[in-house]
């Protein structure tokens, strides 16, 4: 187990870290050999992610990772290179490595990703021992069992999309006229204080007790949707560790999420272009 460079009022934790892998070839032909371009190598994982974005938009965050094998080494090492504050919990199984291939023949992206390694109970545990000291508010980004169960468990904000509001609403279709209502229901069953609902390109909407707001994506040419979710949490969160408004930590967390889309490949925000959307989504907030 390594040791944090410092500690941060902001950790992440990540159970299924991994390596991207990003190449493109001129055309994706079966039976062929490829020639591929010089791979780039990204540390990844929803909270990897989320502590890499916090720290483009001048924050800090600890990731809190398990890590295995010649590639949970690599892993180590890109992080560090980013200076992202890490403790990894040793693993026997090796860090999964996904691969990312465009296609410049039709400008299509193809990602695969590799199954996730196996934790024993006691790294598992490891990982959830550096963290149980901390009395932070717990925000989940999952899908599936694991955000029901999570939710089950208590939580302070949830993030989902429509889709997975729907499975824990038990709705098969949702309009947008009943995301509050049922996001208001999950809050009211005392599991959690504010749902975040992220709409995609028509942005998102914040629910707690007390307020409904609803944020809407500027509209940009957008290259990928790859990373504007763990960018849109990194944002939000970044927002409320500094004493913003749920109003105002929702902007930011929209304009994160937008300028994710910007960047090719799995590339995460620019501050640039979060500060640049940010003004233009508080703008047109006047004049409605």
């Amino acid at each position: 187990m390594s040791k944090a460079h410092m500690m941060t009022d902001i950790i992440t934790i990540t159970f299924n870290p991994c390596i991207d892998k990003s190449t493109s070839v001129p055309v994706l032909k079966p039976d062929s050999k490829l020639s591929c371009t010089p791979p780039v190598f990204e540390p990844g994982g929803g909270g990897i992610n989320v502590a890499r974005a916090i720290k483009k938009l001048g924050g800090k965050a600890m990731a809190v990772y398990p890590s295995g094998g010649y590639s949970g080494k690599f892993l180590n090492i890109l992080l560090a290179q980013e200076n992202i504050p890490e403790l990894n919990i040793e693993t026997k199984q090796h860090t999964r490595e996904n691969m990312i291939v465009l296609d410049k023949a039709t400008n299509q992206q193809y990602r695969f990703g590799m199954p996730g390694q196996y934790l024993s109970k006691d790294e598992w545990q490891q990982c959830l021992q550096t963290i149980e000291e901390n009395h932070s508010e717990f925000i989940v980004d999952s899908s599936g069992e694991a955000l029901r169960l999570a939710l089950e468990g208590g939580v302070y904000l949830i993030k989902p999309n429509l889709g997975e509001l729907s499975i824990l609403s038990g709705k098969e279709i949702i309009e947008t006229n009943d995301i509050a209502p049922l996001a208001k229901d999950l809050i009211g069953k005392g599991n959690c204080e504010i749902v975040v609902v992220s709409m995609g390109a028509l942005g998102a909407m914040l629910i707690s007790r007390e307020s409904i707001y609803k944020v809407d994506a500027p509209i940009v040419k957008g290259e990928t949707t790859v990373g504007a979710g763990d960018s849109m949490v990194a944002g939000i969160v970044l927002c409320m560790s500094q004493g913003k408004n749920l109003l105002e930590a929702l902007q930011y967390g929209v304009a994160c999420g937008t300028a994710a889309t910007l960047n090719a490949g799995t590339a995460l925000c620019d501050n640039a272009d979060v500060d640049r959307l940010y003004e233009l989504i508080k703008e047109e907030k006047k004049f409605k």
